[in-house]
């Protein structure tokens, strides 16, 4: 006798949100791999000279480069937001007999996250 196997198909995680941002978090990580090795295309880029550095700068304003650009940032506000709403689940902090309370952990990722974006927007626009 065979034991039954329930069919599951191949979209099982659009039918639940908390599948769906569980499986697009997941998903972004391809975009945020795929950025980084641009990124390193970049240094590699940089190193060989302003010429082959300008002509990597050509490329990356094409309109399908500025599309894989939003939607990598896209991916990734997405996947800092949420790891940031799971840090309370992920590290659980006691003060004496009493946990401490989620936005106690989360609030504080949001206010580094804001401060290092102003301090790096500070620095790239010429302070």
């Amino acid at each position: 006798m065979k034991p039954y196997v329930r069919p599951i198909s191949a979209g099982w995680w659009l039918h639940r949100m908390p599948y769906l941002r569980f499986m697009l978090r997941e998903f972004s990580a391809v975009f945020i791999a795929a950025y980084v090795i641009i990124f390193l295309v970049m240094i590699l880029r940089i190193s060989q000279g302003q010429a082959a550095y300008e002509a990597f700068r050509a490329d990356l304003q094409s309109p399908l480069a500025i599309l894989f650009h939003v939607v990598a940032l896209l991916f990734a506000l997405l996947h800092t937001i949420s790891w940031f709403q799971l840090t309370p689940k992920a590290m659980a902090v006691w003060k004496g007999e009493e946990r401490v309370p989620p936005a106690m952990l989360i609030i504080p990722n949001y206010v580094a996250w804001v401060v290092l974006s102003g301090v790096v927007a500070w620095i790239v626009l010429g302070g």
